[in-house]
């Protein structure tokens, strides 16, 4: 079995935008939206999946998520509007 990486954003309710990796896409989606993925979407639920990437190794994923979170707002939203 091949391990799965990803980097995500998630739009909360709020409209912000949330950037974070994780192996399981579906159970961390869960969390957020439980109030248990990370304190910045505990208070703007629910929150919805609008992208991922998918990479080999958690390490190539945190760089990407890190690389995102640095980016502008006006590129995350082109990101979101590429992947659609």
């Amino acid at each position: 079995m091949i391990n799965k990486n990803y980097t995500y954003i998630l739009r909360c309710c709020d409209n912000t935008l949330y950037t974070g990796w994780t192996n399981d896409i579906e159970k961390r989606l869960r969390a957020h939206n439980c109030g248990k993925g990370a304190k910045y979407t505990k208070s703007r639920r629910p929150v919805s999946l609008v992208y991922y990437e998918t990479f080999k190794t958690k390490e190539e994923a945190m760089q990407r998520e890190w690389k995102i979170k640095h980016l502008p707002r006006k590129k995350k939203l082109a990101l979101i509007d590429m992947k659609i």
